[in-house]
């Protein structure tokens, strides 16, 4: 072989993947003869690797970081004292239970281990949603509020081991979403609300089937729950249909009387309602909408208060279409409205609050329709009518009362709640009369105390008993409804004053709003003095907002 030959470079084939270029120094022969070739996951050289501490295990995705200190706790990571555990007394209501932990981060709240109430292999999840959403459509379907609902979506979930539920309300739609671990795949079911009713006989029952779910005492089976939920909806109202129609009218004369009316004015006031309430079943039994039966039921009460002036009879007519009002205002959907917005549920508030505004428009266009023609016909209503209200202290108050009373029965409540609301009635209107005309304050801000009262009690009264604070609250604030106001405005419009009458319905929204927010207020006042369930703090952590920005 040639010194040519010797120096020629080897072929392609010859040359290995492996094989390091000319000119860098070769790796270290490796031990045992075996081959030098390296791996992606060698250590590279010039890298210090010493062995760990005889006291160290060997690390793992969970080890903290080598920079990690007990003292200093970055930020990111869990401090070194602990995320303070929420212990949830069983001497509370459920709802300030559910909605404490409602209000936590998913990752804070207390996930026991499930319990199964019949065997190991528990209910089905899809009848345990199943359940939790029917139970959540009575509620949102009776008027409760969206926060509420949810504690008791939540409730029943906890009540069958679902921990890790997710309930989510709106004005139309419930839907809940369940996922056992972070490894397996969520369960979302979802109901729509379609019909609503006013009952809170079927209300109170559904939270008492809420009760003893969330009671480990009861051990309520998933058949037992379904069998209780039907009974409840096979249950007739309480009260037949010409109970309510009866109810409307004594309502509507004690609105009447409220604002001055005498007895004559009583029973006209009375007879408007009936008809009116009559008007609107025939309405609703055609299939119209709630839109045209406020504006049929608003119609008779004004027509006989335009008749009673054109016949000359001396009689306060302004009484009779105030009282005949009384009736059909909003009270609970405004509440309800106020309430979902006060508390973080703004969809469902814009809802209600829109579906309030149609109720009211409709009222507008019933009243409005008969004053029209009424002062085409030289009917003589003044609406300077509304600062010559009588004063009579003893009559107003029987007449709270009754308007309380009959509330309460229109709204199909139980018969052992009418007698406490209809004293709380009577209570609020006592303290709006003192602070309103002897006292001389606003009637905004008389309303806004009484109405506050209200709420108050309603929420005591429901705590002693377990139960929502709807039936004790909603019929309670009846006296304090602007009726007049919204009257009186409306009678300005027809009779081209359109600047005095816009601002008596301001005035009306303004006593509205600070009914609702009065009932609001009183209930979260009720719940910050109360013992409530919580941390070692013990103060009831509220939905976190941002501050503007």
């Amino acid at each position: 072989m040639t010194e040519a030959e010797d120096h020629k470079p080897p072929s392609d084939e010859a040359r290995s993947a492996f094989t390091a270029p000319s000119g860098v120094e070769a790796a270290v022969a490796a031990v045992d003869g075996e081959s030098s070739t390296t791996s992606e996951f060698a250590v590279p050289r010039g890298l210090d690797v010493s062995a760990p501490a005889e006291d160290e295990s060997e690390g793992s995705a969970f080890s903290p970081p080598s920079t990690y200190s007990a003292r200093e706790a970055p930020p990111a990571f869990t401090p070194p004292t602990g995320i303070p555990l929420v212990s949830l007394t069983k001497d509370v209501p459920w709802q300030d239970r559910m909605r404490t932990m409602l209000r936590m981060p998913v990752t804070e709240r207390p996930a026991p281990e499930p319990v199964h109430k019949q065997d190991e292999s528990g209910p089905a999840v899809p009848r345990v949603l199943d359940l939790t959403l029917r139970i959540g459509e009575l509620l949102l379907a009776g008027g409760e509020g969206a926060e509420d609902v949810e504690a008791a979506m939540f409730a029943v979930c906890r009540s069958y081991g679902l921990d890790r539920c997710e309930p989510t309300v709106t004005f139309t739609l419930l839907s809940i979403s369940y996922q056992p671990s972070l490894v397996d795949d969520p369960v979302t079911a979802s109901r729509t609300v379609r019909r609503r009713g006013t009952d809170y006989t079927r209300l109170a029952a559904v939270f008492r089937l809420v009760q003893d779910l969330s009671d480990p005492e009861t051990a309520l089976s998933l058949e037992d729950a379904y069998r209780r939920l039907a009974e409840m909806r096979r249950n007739r109202h309480p009260y037949p249909g010409w109970v309510l129609t009866a109810a409307g009218g004594l309502l509507a004369g004690a609105a009447s009387v409220l604002v001055g009316g005498d007895i004559v004015v009583f029973f006209a006031a009375a007879l408007g309602a009936m008809l009116g309430d009559r008007l609107a079943w025939l309405c609703a039994g055609r299939g119209l909408p709630e839109f045209y039966q406020f504006t049929v039921a608003a119609m008779p009460p004004a027509a006989i208060g335009v008749v009673l002036t054109v016949a000359d009879v001396n009689v306060k007519a302004s009484a009779v279409i105030t009282g005949g009002l009384f009736a059909l205002l909003p009270g609970r959907a405004l509440v309800a409205g106020v309430q979902d917005g006060l508390t973080g549920f703004y969809i469902t508030a814009a809802a209600r609050l829109l579906e309030v505004m149609y109720f009211f428009v409709g009222i507008v266009g019933g009243v409005l329709i008969v004053l029209y023609f009424g002062v085409k016909l030289g009917a003589e209503l003044n609406p300077d009518t509304a600062l010559s209200i009588s004063k009579r202290p003893l009559w107003q108050i029987a007449a709270a009362v009754l308007l309380s009373l009959t509330f309460a029965v229109l709204l199909q409540q139980e018969r052992s709640t009418v007698l406490l609301v209809s004293l709380n009635g009577g209570v609020a209107w006592s303290v709006y009369g003192a602070m309103h005309f002897v006292a001389g304050i606003s009637p905004v801000a008389s309303t806004a105390v009484a109405a506050g009262l209200v709420g108050l009690f309603g929420q005591l009264l429901s705590r002693y008993r377990f139960a929502s604070a709807l039936p004790y609250t909603t019929a309670a604030i009846g006296p304090l409804l602007p009726g007049s106001a919204t009257y009186f405005g409306l009678l300005s419009i027809a009779q081209n004053k359109v600047d005095k009458g816009l601002v008596s319905l301001a005035t009306a929204a303004s006593l509205a709003m600070a009914i609702a927010i009065g009932v609001n207020l009183g209930s979260e006042i009720s719940r910050l003095f109360l013992r409530v369930p919580g941390a070692a703090a013990g103060a009831r952590r509220a939905a976190k907002r941002t501050r503007g920005f």
